[in-house]
């Protein structure tokens, strides 16, 4: 039996509203994967950007004490990984455990050195300069501050043995939200890191521990492509893993959006297996490897 890993992007599974709009988006974006995977053994990981962005907006309004990034990561993780798990069992002929997820990263990764990650409110300049944390000018207008942490990538996945465990046990896993729980190890254990962990490369770690035989990225684009947004603009349909390499290198790829999702596609198709980045909105056909684009290992030939 074949075993899928999914990446559900933080924005698909957002709602503007009410919690009955968040609810009714989690349940139609369950049930077009329920109908999909077939009897693929099915790990589901999602982002939660909006989500933590909301909790920073309402802590805000209310001046309430600020509360850690890992911790914010950790609440997003519980509320929308409850959502799914609850509608991908009712959908799927299976059981389906959501797990909360905790990765390490690296103190001295560069990502430290340079926060690039906007979170949570805008501010007016004078607002921005009196916050306590790093903010820099993200847009245009009276209000064109955020605040910007690190997103580093993650080194290890702390829970990976468990989803393997419960994957082979024959449920379908929810895990890996936002990229997870961003810890570092101890002399006494682990402490939580005020960043953003690259949830792209954490699904990849994902895939690669429970020896996943496809890894599938759902977003809100229909592929990858070159000289995005010019004229000479052309998608990407399939592409080897060297490829994929080479144009990483030379930049044809956003980093605050493609790059990271090539980048755990193309690593993830050098160990052998096979990658795929397309519109959640063709969700049976990407899961079919028939949309978006497919990076597979070098020896295959492309389509």
């Amino acid at each position: 039996m074949t075993r899928l890993v999914v990446a559900v992007g933080g924005n698909a599974l957002a709602a503007d509203g009410t919690f009955e709009a968040q609810h009714r988006t989690v349940r139609e974006t369950a049930s077009s994967l329920a109908d999909a995977v077939g009897n693929e053994r099915l790990v589901v990981t999602h982002g939660n950007g909006p989500q933590v962005g909301n909790v920073l907006l309402e802590a805000e309004a209310a001046d309430t004490p600020d509360r850690p990034l890992d911790v914010l990561v950790a609440e997003t993780q519980a509320s929308l990984g409850g959502l799914l798990q609850r509608h991908l069992d009712a959908a799927l002929d299976r059981s389906v455990a959501a797990l909360l997820t905790r990765v390490l990263v690296d103190t001295d990764d560069a990502a430290f050195d340079a926060p690039t990650k906007p979170v949570g409110p805008w501010y007016a300049e004078v607002e921005a300069e009196r916050k306590p944390f790093e903010t820099k000018r993200i847009g245009s207008g009276e209000r064109p501050f955020r605040r910007v942490v690190a997103s580093p990538e993650p080194t290890e996945v702390l829970d990976a043995e468990a989803v393997d465990v419960l994957l082979s046990s024959g449920q379908a896993v929810v895990c890996g939200g936002g990229g997870g729980i961003p810890l570092t190890r101890t002399v006494d254990g682990f402490d939580g890191v005020e960043a953003v962990v690259d949830k792209d490369h954490t699904t990849r770690l994902i895939a690669e521990a429970v020896d996943a035989d496809r890894l599938v990225f759902l977003t809100d684009v229909s592929r990858a492509y070159l000289d995005y947004g010019t004229d000479d603009q052309r998608p990407i349909e399939s592409v080897d893993a060297e490829t994929a390499r080479s144009y990483l290198e030379a930049g044809e790829f956003d980093e605050g959006s493609m790059a990271p999702k090539m980048r755990a596609c193309a690593a993830f198709a050098e160990a052998g297996g096979e990658a795929v980045v397309a519109d959640i909105d063709a969700v049976e056909s990407a899961l079919a490897g028939e949309a978006g684009t497919v990076v597979h290992p070098a020896n295959n030939s492309d389509s």
